[in-house]
């Protein structure tokens, strides 16, 4: 087990890691038609693959709270 504390922004780039994860495989699935020769998928699939992006977003804002909240904190923990 780890005994170092969890930072500000520490669940929102786990969240965002998940959800941009969910996103590359909406994107592989739907780009696998190309490849396959069959019936593209329908655009709520390419709505999922738009998770890709706000993943990576959601991780990004984890990443600057955390920053934020440690250049405020004179102590640095």
């Amino acid at each position: 087990m780890s005994t170092t504390p969890s930072g500000a922004g520490d669940r929102l780039v786990q969240v965002g890691a998940i959800v941009f994860f969910i996103g590359a495989l909406a994107t592989a699935v739907t780009v696998a038609p190309l490849f396959l020769g069959t019936d593209p998928f329908p655009t709520i699939a390419y709505a999922v693959s738009m998770l890709m992006g706000v993943g990576f977003l959601i991780a990004g804002a984890g990443v600057v709270r955390s920053v934020w909240v440690s250049r405020s904190d004179p102590s640095g923990t």
